[in-house]
């Protein structure tokens, strides 16, 4: 009779469940869209996301259909999706909220961050600074996601980062429009600041920091968004 899963002395290894490989599929598009790799106004075939996880795309609609549950991507047509359209009354309520959630965040991390994940943070600053000065778009994203949930998870509360990143899946894709205001330069200084911080374990200089970065995106998002 043939075995539920590979075994070897000590060890079973079953198939991969359909919960879990969903799970994983949604991680992975909801990774993309947090890093900004995604752009507002690109359409994205299902099927290419399917091909580039190696995956059917039966788990990749289930990922989907979760995600626009969360408002984070919207049909466009039957098999492509995209970035759904931010108005300024949505982006408003998401930066309102996003300072009281975030601030908070920042100001428990301050309590508790250890200097292991402050040596982490020195070096995310110094990729999002060499990041800002080539040019390089996607890379500064990717930085500076890092960065930020690096504290949130600092503050030990999985409550708060679920918070913070269904927030996130909703607003981060149009970080990709501040690079021509010159907004990641004004963002590495609060993020020079929030750092500082955090070394000092500052709750309320990190709340002050955290708070001027979300309001330097909102001031030239909301002039670009209808």
């Amino acid at each position: 009779m043939a075995e539920a899963g590979y075994r070897r002395p000590g060890v079973e290894i079953l198939p991969l469940s359909k919960e879990t490989l969903q799970d994983r599929v949604y991680r992975q598009i909801a990774s993309l869209i947090l890093e900004g790799g995604i752009v507002p106004g690109e359409m994205v075939p299902v099927q290419s996301l399917a091909d580039a996880f190696g995956v059917s795309a039966m788990p990749v609609r289930e990922a989907l259909r979760r995600l626009t549950a969360a408002n984070a991507l919207t049909v466009v047509s039957g098999r492509s999706i995209g970035i759904p359209r931010l108005s300024r009354a949505k982006l408003t309520d998401l930066r309102n909220v996003r300072i009281e959630i975030e601030a908070l965040a920042g100001k428990w991390a301050a309590e508790r961050i250890e200097e292991k994940e402050i040596e982490e943070l020195r070096s995310l600053l110094k990729d999002l600074e060499e990041a800002n000065a080539s040019g390089d778009i996607k890379s500064y994203l990717r930085a500076n996601y890092a960065f930020h949930f690096s504290i949130y998870r600092a503050a030990g509360s999985e409550s708060i980062l679920n918070i913070i990143e269904n927030l996130w899946l909703q607003v981060s894709p149009y970080f990709n429009m501040l690079h021509d205001s010159g907004n990641y330069t004004k963002a590495n200084e609060h993020h020079q600041s929030m750092l500082a911080a955090l070394c000092a374990h500052d709750g309320k200089a990190i709340e002050k920091a955290v708070k001027a970065d979300i309001d330097a995106a909102y001031d030239v998002l909301v002039e670009l968004v209808t």
